[in-house]
C-alpha cells in the first residue's frame, strides 16, 4: 500500500484548486468575472489612506522586513549552534525570489486588464503586491516563530504579519489597483507557498532534534529551552550502608588496632 500524503499536503489542496479555478475564470472571460467587476464597483473609493495601505505591499517596503528577520533568525541559529542555521533564512529568501517568476507569466499570460479607477492597461492578475506582502511577511513571521519564547509574542507575530497582508489587501481594491479576485488569488497561491515552507522548516526542526544539533538553552516552538550535551558531574558524596565507605584509607589494620 502506498504511503498516505501528510495532513500539512492535504489541506494545501482547496486553495490550490481555488486558485486553478480564478484563473481558468480569468483566463476564460468566464462568468466569475462579472460578479467581481460588480463587487469592485461597490468597494472602489480612491483616496490617501488606501493607496498608503497599499504601499505597504512595495517591494521596497516588505522585502528589506523579511531580509532583516531573515539575517537576525540565521545569527540566532549560528550562536546556538545549530548544524543548518542557515537553512530557514535561505529557504525564505528563496522563496520570495519564486513570486515574481511564478506571478509575472502569470500576468502575461492571463493579460487582464485594470479597474475603470486606474490607467488603461493590462497584467494586473494576480496581484504582485499582495503575493509580495503574504510571502514577506508570512516567511519573516515563520522564521522567526522558533526565537520567541512564549506563546503570546508567536501569535502577535503570527497576527501582525496576517493584519499587514489584509491592510495591503485592502488597500489595493478600495484604491481600485486591482480586482478583487486577483487579491484573492493570490492569497490561494502565496498560501501554497507558505505551506510549503512551513513543511520544511518543520522538517527541519525534527531533524535538529534527532540529530541534537541545537546549542544549550536554544528555545523552541513550545517556548521552552532545549538542553543538550554531556550530564553535569554529581557533587554530593553517594553514602553506602558501610560506615567504613567514608573513612579515608590507612594501609592495613595492625593488631593493636582491632576492637
Amino acid at each position: 500500500m502506498p504511503p498516505r500524503p501528510p495532513r500539512a499536503v492535504l489541506a494545501l489542496l482547496p486553495p490550490a484548486l481555488l486558485f486553478a479555478l480564478i484563473t481558468w475564470q480569468v483566463a476564460a472571460d468566464g462568468p466569475l468575472l462579472r460578479a467581481d467587476e460588480r463587487v469592485s464597483r461597490a468597494l472602489v473609493r480612491p483616496g490617501r489612506a488606501a493607496e498608503l495601505l497599499a504601499d505597504l505591499g512595495e517591494v521596497q517596503v516588505a522585502v528589506p522586513v523579511l531580509v532583516l528577520v531573515a539575517g537576525y533568525a540565521a545569527w540566532r541559529g549560528r550562536a546556538a549552534g545549530r548544524a543548518r542555521w542557515w537553512a530557514p533564512s535561505v529557504a525564505a529568501l528563496a522563496l520570495m525570489v519564486l513570486v515574481p517568476l511564478i506571478v509575472v507569466p502569470l500576468k502575461m499570460w492571463t493579460d487582464r486588464p485594470g479597474t475603470p479607477a486606474v490607467p488603461p492597461a493590462t497584467g494586473y492578475y494576480p496581484s504582485g503586491h499582495t503575493a509580495t506582502a503574504a510571502v514577506a511577511y508570512g516567511s519573516a513571521a515563520l522564521v522567526l516563530l522558533p526565537w520567541l519564547r512564549t506563546a503570546l509574542t508567536r501569535r502577535l507575530a503570527l497576527a501582525t504579519s496576517g493584519l499587514l497582508v489584509l491592510a495591503v489587501s485592502f488597500g489595493l481594491v478600495r484604491r481600485g489597483y486591482h480586482w478583487p479576485l486577483d487579491v484573492v488569488a493570490s492569497w490561494c497561491l502565496c498560501t501554497v507557498l507558505l505551506g510549503a515552507l512551513w513543511f520544511f522548516l518543520d522538517r527541519e526542526r525534527r531533524r535538529e532534534a534527532e540529530t541534537g544539533g541545537g546549542g544549550a538553552g536554544e528555545p523552541t516552538t513550545s517556548g521552552r529551552p532545549c538542553q543538550t550535551g554531556a550530564p553535569r558531574p554529581l557533587t554530593r558524596t553517594t553514602r553506602t550502608s558501610d560506615p567504613s565507605a567514608s573513612r579515608p584509607y590507612r594501609g592495613a589494620r595492625k593488631p593493636q588496632d582491632t576492637p
